[in-house]
């Protein structure tokens, strides 16, 4: 009879990865990034633990959407005041906040809770080329 393997906490490793969102299908590539932040690729991976991966971003403004998402997707905040709703479509947040755009997408594909909350904070995400997290020595993101 097979016993079930749960890793225990010396066992699991963190790695860096970097991913290069130019050219990149948003959706496609949040997906990918949300696979290596939750472990999925990993042979030990545990629903509930956390053996993901850190994850850094760059050039999230070049990111590419298909169809008319530019002018229709919309982004939603509230200020805390009575009708303080305020909206942003996708162009517009590209210009303005380019990382909030992918924080979104990959947040959307993480558990809704305490864990989800904790596993986003491991995703560094950055509009330019540069980041600075090189201490680390990030490998590419496959």
């Amino acid at each position: 009879m097979e016993k079930t393997y749960h890793p225990k906490l010396g066992e699991i490793t963190h790695e860096w990865y970097v991913a290069d969102a130019n050219g990149q299908n948003l959706g496609r590539f949040a997906t990918k990034i949300a696979r290596t932040l939750l472990g999925k690729d990993k042979p030990i991976y545990t629903p509930g633990v956390d053996t993901g991966d850190f994850v850094i971003v760059v050039n999230c403004e070049k990111i590419v959407v298909t169809g008319n998402k530019l002018d229709d997707k919309m982004y939603y905040r509230h200020t805390g005041y009575p009708g303080g709703l305020k909206e942003i479509n996708l162009r517009d947040q590209l210009e303005k906040h380019p990382d909030r755009v992918i924080k979104a997408a990959v947040k959307g594909m993480l558990p809704k809770n305490t864990y989800g909350r904790n596993l986003l904070k491991k995703l560094k995400v950055y509009a330019g080329p540069d980041h600075p997290h090189q201490a680390q020595n990030p490998k590419p993101l496959a």
